[in-house]
């Protein structure tokens, strides 16, 4: 029996040291990616998550799309139209 830390400690030294915390080996750790890819991931993450939010509580963000490009084409019809007609005369 061996004494460690004042306490009796019974078995190997370097048991629980498999962490590169606590001594041990540790070269089985992956590297992280480049900071390209990792700009990628985290942009694509966020327009998932803007997408998500966009579309709470909706059950088909398809209509919810095509209902806003109706409006807006609504919105041009009711605009009046520029002097003229918006048509060209030739006269030849």
């Amino acid at each position: 029996m061996r004494v460690v830390g004042g306490w009796p400690f019974r078995g190997d030294l370097s048991m629980g040291m498999c962490l590169p915390c606590l001594g041990g080996p540790g070269n089985d750790l992956s590297t992280s990616p480049d900071r390209e890819t990792r700009r990628r991931e985290l942009a694509e993450a966020a327009e998932k998550r803007q997408k998500e939010t966009t579309y709470r509580g909706v059950k088909n963000p398809q209509a919810v799309e095509r209902n806003k490009k109706n409006k807006e084409m609504e919105k041009q019809e009711m605009r009046p139209s520029p002097p003229g007609g918006g048509l060209k005369w030739q006269v030849g």
